[in-house]
Formats: structure tokens, sequence, C-alpha cells
């Protein structure tokens, strides 16, 4: 590849044609904001650029619903339609398993651990994209799309029971979200995500405030 602006153009041109509107918590828009996060990490940790934007771009050319039964499959067909479509485009041969690898090891259901730093790199700025006031937004969009409720009447913040994300909207931060921050692997990524996490922590404590004083009640 001649530049960053033909690799990335190319990619995304690719991926309008792939992404539906079967998840709107993983449509280009969350893709542009993994690239963007993916280019912030760059400037810390030394890694190979050319893997970390190919992967970052293409890391969810196959999205499948939070509900579907094989949804833990599709970060594997997302590696093996980015190698097809990368060879397609003359993407250096020898830099394609590291870019499957990084796309693979992105998803926290699948439980792959990152061996390469680009690999880490993407996880993490994916990751970072679930956390913070568009996690928050990415969260409640997802739980109305599958029409869960906003959060169990008897325990709204889990304080008594174990959380279930598969009933419940805000079960979710506890399921997994608040879980993500120790999972990132590189410093930048690290701070970034005890910030957004501790923004979103505060959003839960004022919905709780109201919740049990209404207003007006």
């Amino acid at each position: 590849m001649r530049s960053d602006f033909e690799l990335e153009k190319k990619c995304s041109e690719f991926l309008k044609t792939k992404i539906t509107d079967s998840d709107s918590a993983h449509d280009l828009a969350h893709t542009q904001r993994v690239v963007a996060n993916a280019k912030k990490l760059l400037k810390s940790e030394p890694a190979d650029r050319e893997v970390v934007l190919a992967a970052a771009w293409l890391h969810d050319c196959v999205v499948l619903p939070k509900n579907h039964p094989d949804r833990k499959k599709a970060s594997g067909l997302a590696a093996e339609r980015a190698t097809a479509f990368l060879e397609q485009i003359g993407f250096p041969e020898e830099k394609l398993k590291q870019v499957a690898h990084a796309i693979e090891s992105h998803s926290f259901s699948v439980g792959i651990a990152p061996e390469t730093t680009e690999a880490k790199i993407v996880q993490d700025a994916d990751r970072l994209d679930a956390l913070g006031a568009v996690g928050i937004a990415r969260c409640f969009m997802v739980g109305g799309q599958l029409g869960r409720p906003l959060y169990n009447p008897e325990d709204p913040f889990c304080e008594f029971r174990e959380p279930d994300d598969t009933a419940w909207t805000i079960d979710h931060f506890y399921r997994k979200l608040f879980a993500l921050q120790k999972t990132m692997n590189t410093e930048a990524a690290k701070a970034e995500s005890e910030k957004r996490s501790r923004y979103m922590q505060e959003f839960l404590k004022t919905m709780q405030k109201e919740i049990e004083r209404p207003a007006g009640g």
C-alpha cells in the first residue's frame, strides 16, 4: 500500500457495501471511532501502522446481531473476509496473518488473547468505544433495539443479585462494561478507560438518584 489515505479509502468503501443495520452499535460510525482511537494509541505504542489501520477498519466487516446464535463466530468470519479483501487490493501478503489475528482477538466474547502489539492496540481501540458517553449511548441503543427493559424495578443496579444483561439493559454495565477497564493492554488505553469508566459510574449514580427521588415525588 502506498499511503494511509489509500488504504483507509479502500477499506471505507468496502465497508459501505458490507455493513448493514442489523446492529446499530456496530455501524460505520463505530468503525470510524475505533480507527480514531487506534491512531491515538499508535502515537505512544510502537507498532506496524499498516496492520493496525487495516485491522481497525475491517474488524467489524462481518456483523451479527447481539442475540444471533452465531455471534461468537463473527470475528473469525470478519478475519476471513478482511483477508480476502486485502489480498484483492494488493496488501502486503506477509502482514495478512497479523491483520487476521488482530481482528479475531478484538472480540470480548471470543476470549482470544492478543499476541502482538498491533492486536493489543486494535482490541483496546474497540473496547474504548464501549466506554464513556458513547458507550452509554451504544448500550441503550442496543437495549432498545432488542426490546429489553431499562432496568429491574426490584434491584435496578444489581446490588443484591447477579447481573443479567439478557433481561435488563442497565445490567450490561455490571456484566461487561465495567470489566473492560481491567482488560486494557496499552498504558494509554488504561488511562483513557479509567476516565471513561468513571464517567459511566457517575452517570449511573445520577440515574439512581432520579429513580429513588423522581421529580415532583
